[in-house]
């Protein structure tokens, strides 16, 4: 099970949200680039971004983020993926220009189903991932603002069909809330999935969780995104890090771990 910390960019800051409220927000980090490379020092080998302002923009629109997004992108050695307001192949590959390795479609896999078949098409199973963002079944959009009437296993079975090999999975009901994984949502999306596998997101609170969501790998479960758990410190093996001495650390000196970069 791989694990993904997730770094939230909102105003330039590393935040978290909690079940995707922009008004119950929680700034951790004024720099996020040092955030990404302390990341990096612990062993992460992806990045997951999430671009909330972008999330929230039109198309036409371009995120005041961007300077971070590449800044973090230039300064590892190991993939990012970032999310939030792509909703163009304009947009896709404005982000692989600034050196992300993949992009996350949210809404625009929605909006726009045939713009994800053009991006496969385009940059590559291994470049576009689909995000679901669900509440009771139901895939939301907007930065989670509005509700879409699609059901998220149907939307991952076309997606599935258009050359989609991955989803990021996130309940917006447990997204901040450390209580939990949605591990039922996994089991039942997973199961009728044949060639995409599922990243799960939201809910994750300690060690526990993990190992739950280990049991679902047969659920084509691989990798999960951490947020909120992993910024308060609630895994015991990071005692053994560089948490608690963050200020000290070398960030230009990575962990010699082989990296594995999953599809």
């Amino acid at each position: 099970m791989l694990v993904i910390p997730a770094i939230d960019l909102r105003d330039g800051r590393c935040v978290r949200l909690r079940q995707g409220r922009y008004e119950d927000e929680t700034v951790y980090f004024d720099d996020p680039v040092r955030m990404a490379k302390l990341w990096r020092v612990m062993n992460a080998k992806v990045i997951h971004l999430v671009d909330l302002d972008a999330a929230r923009t039109t198309a036409d629109e371009i995120s005041h983020n961007r300077d971070v997004i590449a800044r973090i992108a230039a300064a590892l050695d190991v993939p990012v993926q970032v999310g939030g307001g792509i909703r163009t192949l304009d947009h896709i590959q404005a982000m692989l220009d600034l050196g992300v390795y993949r992009v996350v479609l949210g809404t625009a896999a929605v909006r726009n189903p045939d713009l994800v078949s053009e991006a496969v098409g385009r940059f590559g199973a291994s470049r576009i991932v689909v995000g679901i963002d669900a509440s009771k079944g139901e895939v939301m959009t907007e930065g989670w603002e509005a509700g879409s009437g699609v059901d998220a296993v149907d939307l991952a079975l076309d997606m599935e069909a258009r050359g989609v090999r991955r989803f990021v999975y996130t309940d917006i009901a447990r997204d901040g809330t450390l209580e939990g994984p949605n591990i039922e949502a996994y089991r039942e999306m997973g199961g009728r999935l044949t060639r995409a596998h599922l990243t799960a997101s939201g809910g994750v609170g300690d060690y526990t969780d993990l190992l739950a969501l280990q049991a679902a790998e047969p659920f084509r479960v691989d990798s999960v995104i951490v947020g909120r758990a992993l910024y308060e410190n609630r895994f015991p093996c990071q005692q053994f890090w560089c948490w608690h001495k963050k200020d000290e650390v070398d960030l230009d000196r990575f962990s010699t771990a082989r990296l594995a970069l999953r599809g």
